[in-house]
């Protein structure tokens, strides 16, 4: 067994143990493995590990490492998406994460109409309002929902944050929590049931899980401290 494969099998240990916590099945919580700066090789150990689902969060560096990997996995666009990324983006990505503007939606649905395709989406939510984060206030985007709801061939699956790091994972529960209170109010506008919540890294998973994460991000501690790329 290989050091990825040994992480991965520890990470699906600490999954079922914060959903035991929480009175949930584990099998409601996907496991992404967020790959940035790391190669194809290391996709590979992961996939003999049984992990199908990915993250990347550099349009560049997905294309470059997305022909390497094995066929059929499911990846997704974790990172900021600019405007002159999005063609890129719905070619590469089977879902992408982090739709955070009226403007990036409508251009999404623009491309995917041309490829005559439907795109799977989540929308970032900046939940603890730092600056440096992208995202959507929660009140701008309760208010800008309606004309979401309007844009063609997305498919809004429901809502990501990413919470603020800090030494004591407890710190990030009410941003958790107030993702979780905000997808129930997002659902009622859009008539959706918007079943994802992506929330919940290699510090903080646990608190994410109890707090209803259904979908947990996870770099360094499956793959190990990201190489600095060259």
């Amino acid at each position: 067994m290989s050091e990825i494969e040994s992480r991965l099998l520890n990470l699906r240990e600490r999954i079922a143990a914060a959903c035991g916590r929480a009175g949930r099945d584990p099998y409601t919580v996907s496991l992404m493995g967020v790959s940035k700066n790391h190669p194809p090789t290391a996709v590979a150990e992961a996939v003999r590990g049984g992990l199908r689902l990915f993250g990347e969060n550099r349009i560049q560096e997905a294309k470059a490492k997305i022909p390497g990997c094995a066929t059929g996995l499911e990846w997704h666009f974790i990172g900021h998406l600019q405007s002159n990324k999005v063609r890129d983006a719905v070619d590469l990505f089977q879902f992408v994460q982090g739709v955070d503007t009226l403007d990036i939606a409508e251009a999404l649905a623009k491309q995917a109409v041309k490829r005559d395709r439907t795109l799977a989406v989540l929308l970032e939510v900046n939940v603890s309002g730092e600056p440096s984060k992208f995202g959507w206030d929660p009140d701008r985007l309760l208010e800008t929902l309606p004309a979401l709801g309007r844009i063609p061939r997305l498919e809004f699956r429901g809502l990501m944050t990413i919470a603020p790091y800090a030494e004591d994972p407890e710190l990030a529960r009410p941003v958790f929590r107030r993702l979780r209170e905000l997808r129930v109010r997002c659902s009622d506008v859009l008539g959706l049931p918007l079943p994802v919540l992506s929330m919940g890294m290699s510090s903080d998973m646990e608190v994410a899980i109890e707090e209803g994460s259904t979908l947990v991000r996870i770099g360094t501690a499956l793959f190990g401290e990201r190489p600095v790329p060259q």
